[in-house]
């Protein structure tokens, strides 16, 4: 017995590292974020309405790949996510590559996990990496939630006799239930009761989103990750974005006074809910060994990753369920990580599951999130990736990181990365 204690013991202390090598590598390589950058947050017809979302996606790709000293010959693959592909076009990643320059060699996916999509694709791309598929791969998500259309029903084969109907496809594909059409917002009421969050805490958390993601404005923490869009117009100079355009339009001292939008006796409101957005967020990743063989500086190094499922009712802490998992495989205890990425689809998203996991809520989110800068459903994975890894970059004392979304359906993405 004494003997099989001794063996136990000494297998858990081997084990550990063994589980983060082989959960995280294939052979001696790692996979490193060597740029990550988006594009300013455009408001629902506001300052990127016009300009189509695999467009944006292209100009993030493209100045990903500049910052990162990368060639667009040298890139193995694209994988980009993108929720709502209706009149979209055909093979919306490769579009983003071609806009980039990227060559028509390098293979493209479009990925689709709801709000997950654009963190999926970085792991997606990680993987591939991983099982030497691929040295550098573009990874990343956009959506233009401005240019969904509506569908119209019945006309396919003619309506015949009698009305017909437009369904919004922002809401049937994109920001309601698939299983009883209800919207994104009840589960977030849900959430709230299940976890005891009042209307004045997330009311709260969404006062505190604004302010982080306005005090980040003015101090210039975004300028590393965001990339200038150019606005042509007609008859003068073109208008150039480079700054969110969510954050200043709070008024703070109306928020408590906003009714709630989707149940009676519901916390979530229109300021304490994210907000239906346009923009595109895109990271580069590279087999280490081969980052170092071209003289690349890496950002950060990607640790280990997870997914996790759910009831559809309980995605907004499918979080809790998917960080733990990360960690456990990148090896790394959650007491260490110095800042998370909580996305924020609501104020009581980041406040459960930061509940659930004992997560101090001032390492959460620091320079704002959903709730303030925007949900441009596809991309924020990407986004919210990208905006970690600028933050570790920024404090000389942080080293690890951890990302985590929900998606509708139930589900929940989460990343774990390291500092270079």
């Amino acid at each position: 017995m004494i003997r099989l204690r001794m063996f136990i013991s000494k297998f858990k202390n081997i084990y550990q590292p063994l589980n983060r090598y082989y959960s995280t590598t294939v052979g001696s390589d790692g996979v490193v974020i060597v740029s990550a950058v988006r594009t300013a947050i455009g408001s629902m017809g506001g300052i990127l309405s016009g300009v189509p979302g695999t467009k944006l996606s292209s100009i993030t790709i493209k100045e990903a790949l500049k910052k990162a000293n990368i060639k667009p010959s040298q890139v193995d693959e694209v994988i980009i996510g993108n929720v709502i592909g209706s009149n979209v076009g055909q093979a919306p990643a490769k579009q983003c590559a071609k806009g980039a320059g990227i060559e028509d060699s390098a293979v493209c996916t479009t990925i689709n996990k709801v709000c997950s999509s654009g963190m999926k694709s970085i792991m997606l791309g990680a993987q591939s990496i991983q099982l030497g598929h691929s040295d550098i791969v573009v990874v990343g998500g956009f959506e233009s939630m401005s240019q969904v259309p509506y569908y119209v029903e019945k006309l396919r084969f003619g309506a015949k006799y009698g009305n017909t109907t437009l369904v919004d496809g922002l809401v049937r594909d994109g920001l309601a239930d698939a299983y009883d059409g209800s919207a994104m917002g009840t589960c977030s009421d849900d959430t709230a009761k299940k976890h005891k969050l009042t209307r004045k805490e997330v009311d709260d958390f969404a006062i505190l989103s604004y302010t982080r993601a306005v005090n980040a404005q003015k101090n210039g923490l975004f300028d590393d990750e965001i990339v200038p869009v150019s606005i042509p117009q007609k008859n003068a100079a073109d208008i150039i974005i480079k700054e969110d355009e969510e954050p200043k339009k709070a008024k703070f001292d109306k928020i408590p006074t906003l009714k709630p939008v989707f149940t009676a006796d519901g916390t979530t409101t229109a300021a304490n809910a994210s907000k239906i957005n346009d923009g595109a967020s895109s990271l580069v990743l590279v087999k280490e060994s081969v980052a170092k063989k071209l003289g690349l500086k890496p950002l950060a190094r990607i640790l280990g990753y997870a997914d996790a499922e759910q009831a559809p009712i309980d995605f907004p802490t499918s979080p809790a369920k998917a960080i733990p998992k990360a960690l456990k495989r990148a090896g790394i205890d959650i007491k260490d990580v110095d800042y998370f990425e909580i996305n924020e689809a609501f104020a009581s998203v980041p406040l459960a599951n930061a509940k659930i996991l004992n997560i101090d809520i001032n390492k959460v989110n620091v320079n704002g999130g959903g709730v303030s800068l925007g949900h441009p459903i596809g991309s924020s994975g990407a986004r919210i990736v990208t905006t970690l890894t600028h933050i570790l970059q920024k404090d000389a004392n942080a080293k690890y990181g951890v990302a985590g979304i929900c998606n509708g359906g139930g589900g929940a993405s989460a990343i774990v990365i390291e500092k270079c």
